[in-house]
């Protein structure tokens, strides 16, 4: 079955190599120039992965991912920026993408990209490391529920992005071991490119704002400094 690509960009260049290189892997590409648009063609439904230009007229990359992320399913969300700042980086995330690119970037680098969120939409659907039966998970007031996809600290639910929970998820499996960001981007992003260990950062940091009472001092996703991280042991 072919993938369709919901690609919204209004750089006709950039718009036309990422379409490219999509039907070079044998997906359908569908390009659109304006946000509003773009999320009028997504609503349409029979898109499996959107990529999303931050800076758009009709409507800004940011709220149309807020609004995929509204929608009932789960949809992948590769975000494409000019900007590089961290707080530009981390709205992005925020509003729901699943990962981001900052222009410009290579073409095998989109591509790693693009692969690598199937490949992960494919472990989701297929829950292979997540047994039906898989009991809840509970350490020193944390509660992880990998069945339901639900965290609770000290009983009060908190709301996590899928990354986030996937993230969580591994450091749980493996107590007490430590994984280097490079690890992690292979085994929860499903790729590695150096110099983005700062993605693993990046969501670690709003990770422990959600789940740490003082995420300053962590006490479950703890730093081992000049190695990685690892979950409390």
């Amino acid at each position: 079955m072919t993938r369709t690509v919901l690609i919204i960009e209004d750089n006709p260049g950039i718009g036309e190599l990422v379409r490219m290189q999509v039907t070079d892997l044998g997906m359908a590409a569908i390009l659109v120039d304006r946000g509003d648009e773009g999320l009028a063609r997504f609503r349409q439904g029979g898109i499996d992965l959107v990529i999303l230009d931050l800076m758009l007229p009709g409507m800004d990359g940011l709220a149309v991912c807020r609004e995929i992320r509204s929608s009932p399913g789960y949809v992948p969300v590769l975000m494409l920026t000019a900007k590089s700042t961290e707080l530009d980086r981390v709205l992005g995330l925020e509003m729901g993408a699943d990962d981001y690119l900052t222009k410009p970037f290579s073409v095998a680098e989109l591509a790693a990209r693009i692969k690598a969120l199937f490949r992960r939409v494919d472990a989701l659907s297929a829950r292979e490391d997540i047994p039906a039966e898989a009991e809840p998970l509970e350490v020193d007031g944390l509660r992880i529920d990998p069945v339901r996809r639900r965290v609770f600290v000290d009983d009060r639910e908190v709301e996590l992005t899928a990354r986030e929970f996937d993230l969580l998820w591994h450091f749980a499996r493996h107590r007490g071991r430590v994984f280097s960001r490079a690890q992690l981007l292979d085994s929860v992003w499903g790729y590695n490119h150096e110099g983005y260990e700062h993605t693993v950062n990046t969501h670690i940091n709003r990770l422990r704002n959600k789940i740490e009472a003082d995420p300053a001092e962590p006490r479950y996703v703890q730093t081992v400094w000049g190695v990685g991280y690892r979950f409390m042991d």
